[in-house]
């Protein structure tokens, strides 16, 4: 073996050591980075859903802070009504459109051990920000939402900017005429 055999064995070695030091460490980053990408992508955070449990007087409480700002319709919806399902695109669509004069609040009547399939229906529809879900008896909670309505879903609800009174409700799914019309009532009577 040659001297020059010799110094390019060593040098090999040495380059082959401080690789395998490195790669560890490189492949642990790579491998992290790699598995938090692909959770993000099969699990979104919950971060941008803030779905809070809330009874009919919370919902109420919550409808009567915006009197005086903005109009608000209040969507009642389940997983599992196909209807619900259905219109569901368009009243996310319209909470955009409306977003600088109206608030849209959606309300899940899902029972409570669905919470998990109800946030992951709302990051998919792209809803962020305040929903709700209700914690209370079916019965009491209709009733105490409205004496007019029979638990039918979708339920929809369009309060007033001015002075927060009813404008506009309907049960069952209804053309996206209907709501912006609604809307647009609400924001603008008083005015």
């Amino acid at each position: 073996m040659t001297l020059a055999t010799v110094w390019r064995i060593g040098q090999e070695g040495l380059k082959k050591r401080f690789a395998q030091s490195l790669f560890p460490h490189f492949n642990m980053l790579r491998w992290n980075t790699i598995l938090f990408l692909l959770l993000m992508m099969v699990h979104p955070s919950q971060a941008d859903v803030n779905l809070k449990e809330a009874s009919a007087s919370d919902i109420l409480s919550a409808v009567a802070e915006y009197k005086g700002e903005k109009a608000v319709l209040v969507n009642y919806w389940s997983t599992w009504c196909e209807p619900c399902v259905e219109e569901f695109p368009m009243i996310v669509h319209l909470a955009e459109q409306f977003a600088d004069d109206a608030i849209i609040l959606f309300v899940s009547t899902d029972w409570l051990d669905a919470k998990q399939r109800v946030i992951e229906f709302l990051q998919k529809q792209g809803v962020t920000g305040l929903s709700l879900i209700k914690n209370q008896d079916d019965n009491e909670f209709i009733n105490s939402i409205s004496r007019e309505w029979s638990g039918a879903l979708p339920f929809t609800i369009v309060y007033d900017k001015n002075t927060g009174n009813v404008v506009d409700f309907w049960e069952a799914k209804q053309p996206e005429k209907r709501f912006f019309d609604a809307i647009e009532k609400a924001i603008s009577e008083g005015n």
